[in-house]
């Protein structure tokens, strides 16, 4: 799969965060318009992610996503499950962002790790943070990320949606991120701190 078609997946869970992010409302000043022939809702908002998306992927700056490790809490896996578990969710992926007028980040990104049972997982999503400086060149971010993940334990692979919470501390061409996936009730998955470093190549 390409990154075009990549981008193109990401268009429809863009439009449902719209209202989340307030980023694809329209312009206060734009003109009521009476005319039957309007878009509707979903077209409106389908277009205006599309923009959005394509926005971010044109924007000249890139980074590269290193994935290492993923900690399981011990309080929800036993000794013997994390003997057969992947804590080193080696992997790679890229990134585009770009900030908002509130100084907001988005991003979108592609990555390919190792995943907790040593199976490729594959993602493609959006990502919005908050943005909140730190002394010095530092800032951290909260917020959380959206869109399609594909591993073989999963549907047999197949590209199904989620979203998750995120936290970032950096620097705004280096940082940590560290991305939670809760515990699913009543099962041994989830409950698994996944961390990645973000550096920026222009």
């Amino acid at each position: 799969m390409t990154i075009t078609h990549l981008r193109s997946s990401l268009v429809l869970f863009c439009a449902t965060l719209s209202f989340a992010t307030c980023g694809y409302a329209q312009t206060p000043d734009a003109p009521a318009s009476t005319s039957t022939t309007e878009p509707g809702w979903f077209t409106s908002h389908w277009d205006a992610a599309e923009n959005k998306i394509e926005s971010i992927y044109d924007v000249d700056r890139l980074s590269i996503i290193l994935s290492g490790y993923a900690y399981h809490n011990r309080s929800t896996y036993p000794e013997s499950h994390l003997h057969d578990d992947n804590e080193r969710t080696w992997g790679l992926g890229v990134s585009k962002e770009m900030r908002d007028e509130k100084d907001n980040e988005e991003s979108i990104q592609f990555l390919a790790i190792s995943d907790s049972h040593f199976q490729p997982q594959i993602s493609a999503t959006y990502t919005y943070d908050w943005m909140k400086p730190l002394p010095g060149n530092l800032e951290m971010g909260l917020g959380f990320k959206a869109g399609l993940i594909a591993r073989p334990d999963i549907y047999k692979g197949i590209p199904i949606p989620g979203a998750l919470p995120e936290f970032s501390i950096g620097t705004r061409d280096t940082k940590l991120l560290f991305v939670y996936v809760p515990k699913l009730t009543g099962t041994i998955n989830g409950d698994v701190l996944w961390v990645t470093l973000r550096c920026n190549l222009k």
